[in-house]
């Protein structure tokens, strides 16, 4: 994976209103913590954070004042209704040092016939891997499955360097049968039964 580089100033000033005034600059608030080392207060550009963050746990090289620091966004948070960033928790990396992260989950292949559905039961794999090599998602082929199907984590292919950190016989995907209509005309038969007997 390759490395984003983004500029990021120092911030002295806390609190709600300088989040604000940060953001009226265009800027995000973010934290980068990390390593034993003091949480450093730092404010990115706003639109540069939010393309670089369009790939899933992309790799950031901070140039915070001259001082480049190698992190990856921990939590995100995002204002509830237009989406704008509003704060970015940095987790500082090291080259060749092991994290763990939840990595996208991208199927392939058609399902058996016979109206089956997909249930993810996990959204993201949870993974170990290098920092610098952290797989942008993981493909499951579920071609040909039936109802009553399921993956375990066990069963996904992961890259070179990468392991699971979740039970191996953890449910990541399973094939349930679409329901029929068949269940609302036995519920309302059941109603008349009850009336009935009133």
């Amino acid at each position: 994976m390759a490395e984003v580089k983004l500029a990021a100033e120092v911030r002295s000033d806390f609190g709600k209103g300088a989040a604000r005034r940060a953001r009226r600059a265009n800027k995000v608030p973010g934290v980068i913590y990390g390593h034993g080392a003091e949480p450093q207060h730092v404010a990115v550009d706003s639109h540069a954070l939010m393309m670089a963050l369009k790939t899933p746990n992309v790799l950031l090289n901070l140039d915070v004042e001259g001082k480049s620091a190698l992190v990856i966004p921990k939590a995100v948070q995002r204002e509830a209704i237009r989406g704008f960033l509003v704060h970015v928790d940095f987790l500082a990396v090291k080259k060749g040092e092991k994290v763990t992260v939840e990595v996208p989950i991208q199927t392939e292949g058609d399902l058996a016939a016979g109206g089956n559905l997909l249930e993810h039961v996990l959204n993201a794999l949870p993974i170990e891997a290098e920092a610098t090599h952290i797989p942008e998602s993981v493909t499951v082929s579920i071609a040909g499955l039936d109802a009553g199907s399921s993956i375990l984590a066990k069963d996904i292919t992961l890259p070179s360097g990468a392991s699971l950190a979740v039970e191996d016989d953890a449910v990541v995907l399973q094939v349930v049968a679409a329901q029929a209509e068949a269940p609302a005309e036995e519920a309302a038969e059941g109603e008349g039964e009850a009336s009935a007997e009133a």
